[in-house]
């Protein structure tokens, strides 16, 4: 027979797995397409809870369990860049780990009102017509002579016959004079998905 401190672990953890799963793979997933990022919230999110839960044992301070916290809040990925929006979901996996994992003396009513108001929130958030998703493209652009703030107008307009994108703004970053080209980012706003 279980103890109820085990079974009330599983019963978290099981309401975890399903809340996380609900925003990860129903919201995220179905918005953006990122699949390595469902791999990797869902990981995050799982080894963050059973971490909650063993240092929930162990008598320590708050300044400690919030440093804790931010180590994986800050987590960055050296190979790539992550985007404002990866990181909010990022943050969102954690905290819902962090909430079913540390919420003793809380009933089931009441943890089953704030996840659900957690992905309720983030569901409103993505439909909302206020939420215009930018998406960003780096490219590698070769006609210079257009990235001056004069000619805007007609970068735009080559850029968007060239990447067949709905190119809405341009950030120059490098520029090679010797090979006559410039690392610049275009940003566009995101497709409804189906």
């Amino acid at each position: 027979m279980m103890s109820s401190a085990l079974s009330t672990m599983i019963a978290s953890l099981v309401l975890d797995l399903l809340v996380t799963g609900i925003v990860v793979r129903a919201v995220y997933y179905r918005v953006y397409l990122h699949r390595d990022y469902v791999f990797t919230y869902l990981l995050l999110n799982l080894v963050t809870f059973s971490l909650a839960v063993l240092l929930s044992s162990v008598p320590i301070e708050l300044g400690f369990a919030l440093g804790l916290f931010g180590v994986f809040g800050i987590l960055r990925y050296r190979t790539e860049a992550i985007q404002v929006r990866d990181l909010t979901y990022l943050f969102v996996v954690i905290g819902i780990a962090l909430l079913n994992a540390l919420a003793s003396g809380v009933s089931l009513v009441e943890l089953l009102v704030l996840n659900g108001a957690i992905v309720a929130m983030v569901s409103i958030l993505e439909i909302a017509p206020f939420s215009g998703r930018e998406e960003t493209r780096r490219i590698l652009y070769d006609r210079l002579h257009l990235l001056g703030p004069d000619s805007s107008a007609v970068l735009l307009a080559d850029l968007r016959a060239r990447t067949h994108l709905p190119v809405e703004r341009v950030e120059v970053g490098n520029v090679d004079l010797l090979r006559d080209s410039a690392q610049i980012t275009v940003f566009y706003r995101a497709r409804k998905s189906s």
